[in-house]
């Protein structure tokens, strides 16, 4: 579901992200706004940044090698930090610059009315995608709120979508804010400060994304709801309790799960086997992310001496 869901929003944001940096840049070539041209690249990169996330989701599906024994599964990680990247350096700082440099140097605006128009078809197509991103992001959300799910979410994918097309909105209003002040005021100074606005807002959500992006790559573990159920799941049968276990995620999709467990003593070797697959066999029912299950069965010595 997660790989699924997030292909199809990110699909929608490539293609409206395509149709819409092309007509902004028409729009900044007709006007001459700087929020036009910074929205076109911010435009161009997202388009970019929805390429990107397609291939970390092609190369994650890898056959496992001698060299990475786990697999790929963490290239999705990777391509979205590189997202994340991009979207900083193409997106924000491009406008900060061109914005600071229009409020040192206005220039007028040029038929104003087809940046207006062009803004306002893009809100449009930019609400389309953000509303897809938002229906694929609760099949998986959960009771949780939507900050809680970007910071816990192990599919990066759809959170990097939700806050992309979310700064896309804000964007084009602070771009029609800068455009519409500009001819309301008679003063270009103001399409230079919507710019800045931009540059801004992009900033702060591509600092948000390199901070989760690179703790997933760096390697998270189980939620903590997740973690609750494997251990209720292995502490069961024949296992006394869980003298101690580390989970992580190799992947959206593949979690791997180590624990030592302390089991009934003087069970023979087939009963401690059975114990061991039995307790596997639970935890995959109840989290099927835990692909990768190593467990390691021992006596209670703090109980058992």
């Amino acid at each position: 579901m997660s790989a699924g869901g997030g292909t199809k929003a990110i699909l929608a944001a490539l293609g409206a992200n395509a149709g819409i940096a092309l007509a902004k840049f028409v729009g900044f070539l007709v006007t001459g706004a700087s929020s036009m041209l910074a929205e076109a690249v911010h435009s161009l990169a997202d388009t970019s940044n929805q390429g990107l996330l397609l291939l970390g989701q092609k190369t994650s599906q890898r056959k496992a090698t001698k060299e990475h024994p786990f697999g790929f599964g963490r290239d999705r990680y990777f391509y979205s930090f590189v997202v994340a990247l991009m979207l900083f350096t193409l997106g924000s700082a491009f406008a900060l610059y061109e914005g600071i440099h229009k409020v040192q140097h206005p220039e007028p605006l040029t038929t104003p009315i087809v940046a207006v128009i062009i803004l306002v078809v893009a809100i449009a197509l930019e609400t389309y995608s953000f509303y897809t991103a938002i229906t694929e992001s609760k099949k998986i959300k959960g009771n949780v709120s939507w900050w809680g799910f970007i910071r816990q979410s192990r599919t990066p994918e759809l959170p990097v979508v939700l806050l992309e097309d979310a700064g896309a909105l804000f964007g084009l209003v602070f771009a029609l804010l800068g455009v519409g002040l500009a001819v309301l005021t008679g003063d270009p100074v103001w399409d230079g400060v919507g710019t800045i606005m931009i540059g801004v807002l992009l900033g702060i959500i591509a600092i948000i994304l390199i901070i989760e992006m690179k703790s997933l790559l760096i390697g998270e573990g189980a939620t903590e709801s997740e973690l609750d159920t494997i251990v209720d799941e292995l502490a069961a049968g024949k296992v006394e309790r869980v003298i101690h276990i580390r989970t992580q995620y190799l992947g959206p999709d593949e979690l791997l799960v180590a624990a030592k467990l302390a089991l009934t003593p003087k069970l023979d070797v087939s009963e401690v086997a059975r114990a061991i697959d039995d307790a596997e066999a639970r935890v995959r029912a109840k989290v099927p992310a835990a692909r990768l299950i190593y467990l390691e069965p021992d006596l209670d010595r703090e109980f058992h001496t």
